[in-house]
């Protein structure tokens, strides 16, 4: 999927007058199920059982290994030999999986933590499947997921990433008083770079997709149901309404963001973190060489021409360089990055390429996605002593 979602008011035009309707060639994957998966079982195991029940039947498989493919787009648990009581609920974001925070909650329940992914609806089958969607169902998924590990543990982090980290922000400040710790937020989308995704919500009646590509990533969606895009804006009205209503925010928050994104407005985000999430033990990791003037920052550059890195990504900052899939050796290449055609051709061949977020463009050079943190372990060790100290 291109990250920015680019609509145009021509385009709306034009499609309104002469129509956009798909033909019957189109692909099984731009098709939609009947209804979504339920979500409100009583336990997490039903959840899970249920929803890979649902993923059988529904899913659009890219390769030979169903079961495999099954696995990284379901809801997990990850379950510490040492338990200390504390949970945490991690949600990906718009047209990603549960995988986005494989590596990080791995991590997290080496800590003691009980850590639980889960899966948005809309998500792990098949693109179309994001046609049925509405942000008050990711948000009820959301809340019902809350619900369940509360009544496992003493007390609950929430993180998210991108539209993830909205639907928990939205669900902390409607609940200050409830036994959420704090929050743990990668990418925060609470405002998009570009203006033009507010005009999803009236686009939506007249064009059926904001970006349509080739489905060839297991563990993520290239194209975009203007209706999704329409609920991620849904997603960021909501969060910035509540955060406009409070003062501040007195719970703990880590906030990881990274200078090369082109997709959220990470001047509203940082703003956000210096004048609303006070809290003395708050940090702001920045994946950058200019951070915010804030002495709650900590900064790392991204200038990494041994690494061949121009510059950080939005989903990068999510994954160890160990990643089998999207690590220093990950077999996973993210080429549809924003530049021409033969660059992406090259890079989908196999030739040498440097990395960086969506549309860096630096003449001699051809680009892949970033899509690992070099400072992965730094990262992790400032979340361990934020969640210790709050």
């Amino acid at each position: 999927m291109k990250n920015p979602i680019k609509i145009s008011l021509s385009t709306i035009l034009i499609v309104s007058l002469f129509g956009c309707g798909l033909n019957n060639n189109e692909p099984i994957y731009y098709q939609t199920a009947s209804a979504l998966p339920n979500f409100q079982q009583n336990t997490f195991n039903e959840y899970v059982d249920e929803t890979q029940q649902w993923l059988r039947s529904e899913r659009y498989y890219i390769g030979k290994d169903k079961e495999y493919e099954l696995m990284v787009n379901s809801p997990q648990e990850y379950r510490p030999e040492q338990p200390n009581g504390i949970g945490i609920l991690l949600v990906h974001g718009l047209g990603d999986s549960p995988y986005s925070f494989s590596d990080i909650a791995r991590h997290l329940s080496q800590q003691g933590y009980l850590v639980r992914t889960m899966l948005l609806p809309g998500h792990g089958s098949k693109v179309g499947d994001l046609k049925l969607v509405s942000s008050d169902i990711w948000q009820a998924s959301v809340d019902h997921q809350v619900t369940l590990l509360r009544q496992q543990v003493k007390s609950v982090w929430l993180g998210g990433y991108s539209t993830g980290a909205n639907l928990v922000t939205s669900h902390a400040l409607l609940n200050s008083n409830s036994n959420i710790n704090g929050l743990i937020l990668y990418s925060p989308a609470f405002k998009a770079q570009s203006q033009l995704v507010s005009m999803s919500r009236y686009a939506q009646y007249v064009i059926p997709w904001a970006d349509r590509d080739i489905e060839n990533n297991y563990l993520r969606y290239e194209s975009l149901p203007m209706n999704a895009a329409a609920s991620y804006y849904e997603t960021t009205k909501q969060v910035r309404k509540l955060l406009s209503s409070q003062e501040s925010y007195s719970k703990p928050v880590f906030m990881v963001m990274s200078e090369g994104d082109r997709v959220i407005d990470k001047t509203y985000a940082s703003s956000i973190f210096t004048k609303t999430f006070v809290h003395p033990n708050s940090k702001l990791i920045w994946l950058g060489d200019t951070p915010p003037e804030e002495k709650r920052v900590y900064s790392f550059s991204m200038s990494l021409p041994e690494l061949k890195i121009s510059e950080s990504s939005h989903m990068g900052a999510l994954f160890s360089p160990k990643n089998q899939e999207y690590g220093q050796n990950g077999r996973n290449r993210i080429c549809s990055n924003g530049q021409k055609e033969e660059h992406e051709q090259a890079c989908l061949s196999g030739e040498e390429v440097w990395y960086s977020s969506y549309g860096y463009i630096e003449e001699g050079k051809i680009h892949a996605r970033l899509t690992y943190n070099p400072y992965f372990d730094q990262t992790m060790q400032l979340l361990d002593k934020m969640i210790i100290e709050k």
